[in-house]
């Protein structure tokens, strides 16, 4: 399996997208954006900034837990990862975003219709 980035919509229609390792574990987390169009723009920027470690701010949660954001060339956060328990693994967070985004493809999953084809081709190609 490769990186990807999974585009989707939310209950409320904003959009959002995650970044995925090849392992399928969500490495980045977008805001939510109000058109899809913007979050597009968003995964482009961290394809872009991804390979910078410049662009990496590493912060600590109240209960104490590791993360990462990712920011923009502006200062604007485009993605936040999950909450490791080690500066270690908070580190392997930013490495494999690092590694994995610069040429993750988009799954766009924002409505119905597009999850249910991507759904049969995974299905044709297993089967």
């Amino acid at each position: 399996m490769r990186a990807k980035f999974e585009l989707k919509k939310a209950k409320n229609g904003e959009f959002y997208f995650t970044l995925r390792a090849p392992n399928g574990q969500a490495i980045l987390a977008s805001e939510r954006y109000k058109a899809k169009a913007s979050a597009k723009n968003g995964i482009a920027s961290v394809k872009r900034n991804a390979p910078d470690a410049t662009r990496y701010l590493r912060k600590k949660a109240k209960n104490g837990k590791q993360y990462f954001v990712l920011t923009a060339t502006n200062a604007q956060v485009i993605g936040k990862s999950e909450m490791y328990e080690s500066m270690a693994a908070m580190e392997n967070g930013i490495a494999s975003v690092k590694r994995n985004a610069p040429g993750a493809q988009i799954e766009d999953v924002s409505y119905p219709v597009a999850a249910a084809h991507v759904a049969r081709s995974l299905a044709r190609r297993s089967g």
